[in-house]
């Protein structure tokens, strides 16, 4: 397994516990990323630990300090953190199991591959995974990760569970914040029926294969092209667009949805040779007159 993880220690269930490890589930390495450069020099800048009074210092004698007045500090070390001790540290224990479902979507946040040590391990893993996969609920527990003590919610996927971290209550801001001030409008039934069918129109799978990043993409087509030495060309604006008839507008996408549907079919037919040889066929050029 190429990937280093992210944590190790015990997953437990009552009396039974099996050494585990967590992977992140999600990668950024294929995301385009940029250096800050002095362009006079072309130098690539390097960010170092600075004393404002000696100067620079080396990153490694470094302590965490914690403010409790302007520029006072409770000073740790890695033997103080060390010191504190919680069972979530090395072990992700199983408290209770709930239904998927009763987990607001707000609270799940980062995913880990959970995937048991080789040896004697395994086979109570395999004990874990199998209940859990038998009860079809969702296993909550904590884990001390990045410094935090995280909840976690655990399914089963495939041979091995995933992890996903909870986010705290007081993380979620509420949403009455933000929607109990949007005005209270009764839709009109028949523009209801219209958009309804335009989502009908749209209607597929779930395949984040298709999803591309197109920011990146043109960032990627931008290096490529200074690399080359060639010119960029700006994209247009959006033309700004204020909808004055509201029903009309819903009918002309209902007739463009259809439009673009029957396009589509008619791509995946085969095109006939004659046509072919018309798109292919280009006029001679006409010489100027001497």
């Amino acid at each position: 397994m190429a990937a280093r993880p992210t944590w190790q220690g015990h997953l437990k269930l009552s009396l039974v516990t099996c050494p585990v490890a967590l992977y992140a589930a999600t990668t950024q390495s294929n995301d385009v990323s940029f250096h800050l450069i002095n362009p006079k020099t072309n130098n690539r800048i390097r960010m170092v630990p600075t004393d404002p009074d000696t100067g620079p210092v080396e990153r490694a004698n470094l302590v965490k300090g914690y403010e409790v007045a302007k520029d006072q500090y409770v000073l740790f070390d890695e033997a103080d953190f060390d010191k504190v001790k919680l069972e979530s540290t090395k072990t992700i224990s199983i408290d209770k199991f709930v239904d998927e479902a009763d987990i607001d979507r707000l609270y799940w946040d980062e995913p880990f591959y959970v995937v048991p040590d080789k040896g004697v391990g395994v086979e109570a893993f395999a004990v874990i995974r199998g209940a859990m996969e038998k009860q079809g609920k969702v296993a909550l527990g904590c884990l001390v990760l990045r410094g935090r003590e995280r909840q976690l919610a655990l399914e089963v996927r495939d041979n091995g569970l995933v992890a996903y971290t909870l986010r705290a209550h007081d993380e979620v801001r509420d949403a009455g914040d933000y929607f109990n001030e949007i005005p209270t409008v009764k839709a009109d039934k028949d523009m209801v029926e219209i958009a309804a069918r335009i989502i009908g129109q749209k209607e597929g799978g779930f395949d984040p294969s298709k999803f591309k990043d197109r920011y990146d993409d043109a960032l990627r087509e931008m290096i490529a092209a200074k690399k080359k030495g060639q010119g960029l060309v700006d994209a247009p604006q959006p033309d700004e667009t204020n909808v004055i008839d509201l029903m009309e507008a819903l009918r002309n996408s209902l007739k463009g949805s259809a439009t673009a549907g029957r396009k589509t079919a008619a791509k995946a037919m085969p095109a006939k040779k004659t046509a072919t040889k018309k798109l292919a066929t280009k006029p001679a050029p006409k010489r100027k007159a001497s």
